[in-house]
């Protein structure tokens, strides 16, 4: 619609607010149209939801946990130390890990739409892309990782880092306590999706 037109109902107006319903009416108007093919759409979604997911990211966080070198190396040039373990590619050019301890907490955001770190964590989470996350996570981040169950303690400093196509972020949590001489498969189990946004801790060891 022109920017000149006096009717002000623009048409990205009546879109669907909720980001799910304007994802299936794309895909419906490119399937209409002949533009996507949807078994090769849903192959794609397979592979990074169960072959490039967010136990990718675990590895690597358990590998920092467990091997100090590494460790050094992944905060020295993380998009490096992680293409050296195989992961690599579309969305994961740009990474740099931060990492959370008793006196900061980091928790990640796109504030212009949905950046994230694919090869390491997969497929975003629709709560990821959301307007209300994207606005709250850097105005009221204390609130907003309240309602994820994150409770810290009043003198842990929060820091909100906004992701983005050039710069995209892997939070290292915290390692949970009783987990000395875990190995790193062990290890990896405990680590969850949120624990790497910065919007959940890791499982607690059994």
């Amino acid at each position: 619609m022109p920017h000149d037109s006096n009717d002000h109902t623009h048409a990205h107006s009546v879109l669907p607010s909720d980001p799910a319903l304007r994802v299936n009416a794309l895909e419906t108007l490119l399937m209409r149209k002949g533009l996507i093919d949807l078994n090769a759409l849903d192959a794609i979604i397979d592979t990074y939801q169960n072959k490039i997911g967010p136990q990718n990211g675990a590895m690597v966080v358990a590998r920092a946990w467990s091997d100090s070198a590494f460790c050094n190396s992944l905060f020295s040039d993380t998009t490096k130390t992680v293409a050296d373990l195989g992961f690599y590619g579309r969305q994961g050019e740009h990474i740099v890990a931060l990492q959370n301890t008793d006196k900061i907490h980091n928790i990640v955001v796109c504030t212009l739409c949905s950046c994230y770190p694919w090869p390491l964590l997969g497929i975003p989470p629709t709560w990821y892309k959301s307007d209300a996350y994207r606005a709250r996570a850097v105005r009221e981040p204390r609130k907003v990782l309240a309602e994820f169950g994150v409770a810290l303690l009043n003198d842990t400093s929060v820091r909100v880092w906004d992701s983005t196509a050039e710069l995209r972020y892997l939070v290292i949590p915290q390692r949970p306590e009783g987990t000395e001489g875990w190995s790193e498969l062990q290890l990896a189990e405990l680590v969850t999706r949120d624990s790497m946004i910065g919007t959940g801790f890791p499982k607690d060891a059994q």
